[in-house]
């Protein structure tokens, strides 16, 4: 017989779960995006590019907050016992779903106002303070102390508070201080920015951390200096590593240096980690957490391939040439597809596993869209590495062709990354479905269960 586990979904799991399918809709944004590349004008009428961009990208920028919020609170409750404050976690699902709907709309219907990941209205930034605010205060107020807890304790301590204070400052453009000098706006903007990833990275790889110690049930792991060394150089990447965007600007030469140093040194230690631990799983242990570990897996390749394109890109006489190219799209997709989004499938299959029916139904199914997104994801970073250096070589080149020319001719890079974001789109609904599909099943015998007891109880009081 299946196991289904008939309890209703705690709020943390509405999280993850509002996350997923953030996932699929920025996809299904980023397919028709790509189509507006080969095909110019597609859906103009309704969902013009100048719409479809903010959509993906603040979709999956909410799916990836979602989800970090949502693995680090459930995880929270499984080290700690339970969390602060389930009143407040509510509240924060509420104030979030709000802030989704209302910048979604506002995108939909063509109202913008803000800058890059948060084009939307200044106003309803209010909101996300809020809700993370929140957010934050369940996790301090459960950790408690930092003293002797593990590194992943730490890393969302970190994470939560950063997150507040890097948002803030990605802000200041609205007062006239920082918008009437555009060097002063363009730092600070980049700074907050690289420094916001830099947050959300230390919940996403804080979780990650926790579900390794949780497959191969070593509890030193997380007390290891590797460990911290992650996490002290990964707070130092917060701190600094944004300097490498801003090369082209008339900055202190002090802070590109340090930007150089430190770029992205912070993965290699994370891909350390995860090679590291690979070899301490038993067979055993793959078997009872075979998804989360394959999930794993593509994340550690993708460290390494990200990696080696960062550290080429930090380079500034590289940086010079690619910076504003597809190539930095490419670096982008490869983060927050191949890194941050499969370690968070990793955590969703984990924490879901306990609702789910018995996943050997769609063992082939999510075998074939893992392959599938992997691969796909492949061509799909390929082509726009080879998008950017064409386009590079025609922003240096000194008797330029009219730029309607030079896209032109990235054509057949377009139409590679459009079949290919096809696929990718493809291959996560094919992971995706069985998750959702238990889930509903679940929720749907949970409900009926529920009435039949209440139906007995009054039964049984009739009869009385």
């Amino acid at each position: 017989m299946e196991q289904l586990n008939e309890n209703k979904l705690s709020t943390p799991k509405w999280f993850a779960l509002t996350g997923l399918a953030l996932l699929v809709l920025g996809m299904l944004f980023g397919v028709v995006g790509a189509l507006q590349y080969v095909v110019p004008g597609f859906s103009k009428t309704y969902l013009s590019f100048e719409k479809i961009r903010p959509l993906h990208v603040s979709s999956v920028v909410f799916w990836i907050l979602f989800a970090a919020m949502g693995s680090t609170l459930i995880y929270l409750k499984e080290h700690f016992g339970e969390i602060y404050s389930k009143t407040l976690t509510k509240i924060q699902l509420g104030v979030f779903l709000i802030a989704i709907i209302l910048i979604l709309g506002c995108y939909f219907f063509g109202f913008f106002g803000g800058r890059e990941y948060w084009e939307f209205p200044p106003i309803l930034a209010i909101l996300i303070m809020l809700g993370w605010l929140l957010f934050a205060i369940n996790v301090v107020k459960t950790a408690k102390s930092m003293v002797k807890q593990p590194v992943y304790v730490w890393m969302w301590i970190t994470g939560a508070i950063g997150f507040l204070i890097t948002f803030s400052e990605s802000y200041l453009w609205i007062f006239p201080y920082f918008q009437r000098d555009i060097v002063r706006d363009m730092t600070v903007q980049w700074k907050s920015y690289g420094s916001m990833v830099g947050c959300w990275n230390m919940l996403v790889y804080g979780a990650s951390i926790f579900l390794m110690e949780k497959i191969n049930k070593d509890k030193s792991y997380a007390y290891s200096k590797i460990a911290f060394a992650l996490f002290f150089l990964g707070l130092f990447n917060l701190l600094f590593n944004w300097s490498h965007h801003i090369y082209t600007l008339p900055v202190a030469s002090p802070i590109k240096h340090v930007g150089y140093l430190v770029s992205m040194t912070e993965l290699f230690i994370l891909g350390r980690i995860i090679y590291k631990w690979k070899g301490t799983v038993t067979q055993a242990q793959k078997f009872n957490h075979l998804i989360p570990y394959r999930f794993l897996l593509a994340a550690d390749l993708w460290i390494f391939l990200n990696l080696f394109l960062a550290i080429l890109m930090s380079i500034p006489a590289i940086n010079v040439n690619t910076h504003g190219t597809h190539i930095t799209v490419a670096h982008a997709m490869g983060t927050t597809i191949g890194i941050n989004t499969m370690i968070l499938m990793a955590i969703c299959f984990d924490v879901f596993e306990d609702r789910c029916q018995n996943l050997s139904v769609f063992k082939r199914q999510i075998a074939i869209g893992y392959s599938l997104l992997n691969g796909s994801l492949m061509f799909f970073f390929i082509a726009l590495i080879a998008a950017g250096i064409q386009r590079s070589q025609w922003q240096m080149s000194e008797g330029k062709t009219p730029f309607s020319q030079m896209m032109k001719s990235l054509t057949p890079y377009f139409i590679i990354f459009l079949i290919a974001g096809g696929l990718i789109f493809i291959g996560f609904c094919l992971v995706i479905h069985p998750l959702i599909a238990s889930l509903m099943k679940s929720y749907l015998r949970s409900t009926v269960t529920g009435r039949k007891k209440v139906e007995i109880v009054l039964y049984h009081d009739h009869d009385k």
